[in-house]
């Protein structure tokens, strides 16, 4: 295992998933299959781990600026943790077992499918002066955040995501959130719900031959840069325009689904 490959993995991570409010999966997953091959589980299971050091680091920066929609951000916690529970239950399921662990990548690649095409039409927006949404006009549906709540869940669940990447475009499609506003939910969001995953995920680690300390030791190794990106990514969000970042994002999210859809199923003994 390349420490320092994991090290930088995780300042990527935490700059992107504070940024962008998506917890930084999208970016740690992909990189670690190609740094190291396809390990799905192992993957999503140390994902889930960093994916609260993350959160919880945007939210004390979101809380100073006071971005957090309070009452929204308490309709989509529980919501997301029964979608979370939902979703490790599916990914752990025959569909996905052992040397079908691949289809998990497979299926991540088409959620980072998703991922471009929305982040190319969010910036497509925002170069020709698209209609911003105003705060005073946010729509405070509690069926609708817990609709978007639940799908977070059930998207960090099955692939492993922090979840922000459904979370902050189904607030801004469902209740009209503004985008920093909806970044800052959906860090909230991941913090509060990563644990619940990570431990869920961790547990049945065994089930698929792999030990949790495996996890444990690459979320160790990751962390510590995972948390100086997250306070950096989330200071620059709130102080820089987010075009160029989210360029280069989509970037990253093209390669990284071209990499999931190609990637071997892995060769290791089950």
């Amino acid at each position: 295992m390349d420490y320092l490959i994991l090290a930088a993995i995780g300042i990527v991570m935490g700059i992107f998933g504070g940024l962008l409010g998506i917890g930084g999966s999208v970016i740690m997953i992909p990189a670690l299959v190609f740094a190291f091959g396809e390990n799905q589980h192992l993957y999503q299971a140390s994902a889930m781990i960093c994916n609260f050091f993350v959160g919880a680091a945007a939210v004390i920066v979101h809380k100073n600026a006071n971005s957090l929609v309070k009452d929204v951000i308490k309709w989509l916690v529980p919501s997301a943790a029964l979608g979370i529970l939902v979703g490790v239950a599916i990914s752990n399921s025959s569909a996905f077992a052992r040397q079908n662990s691949y289809l998990l990548a497979r299926l991540f690649g088409g959620f980072m499918l998703f991922v471009v095409i929305y982040n190319c039409l969010r910036l497509f927006h925002r170069l020709t002066g698209g209609i911003a949404y105003d705060a005073s006009k946010i729509r405070r549906s509690a069926g609708l955040t817990i609709l978007s709540g639940f799908l977070s869940g059930i998207s960090a669940g099955l692939l492993g995501l922090g979840g922000g990447v459904v979370c902050i475009p189904t607030q801004q499609i469902f209740l009209k959130m503004p985008l920093k506003m909806a970044i800052s939910n959906s860090a909230a969001t991941i913090a509060s719900i990563a644990v619940i995953g990570a431990l869920y995920k961790n547990i049945t680690l065994p089930q698929h031959n792999i030990q949790i300390m495996e996890s444990v030791t690459m979320a160790a190794i990751v962390i510590p840069g995972a948390v100086l990106g997250s306070f950096l990514g989330s200071r620059f969000m709130h102080k820089f325009p987010t075009n160029v970042v989210r360029a280069v994002f989509i970037l990253l999210a093209a390669l990284a689904c071209y990499k999931l859809f190609t990637v071997a199923p892995a060769s290791r003994p089950f």
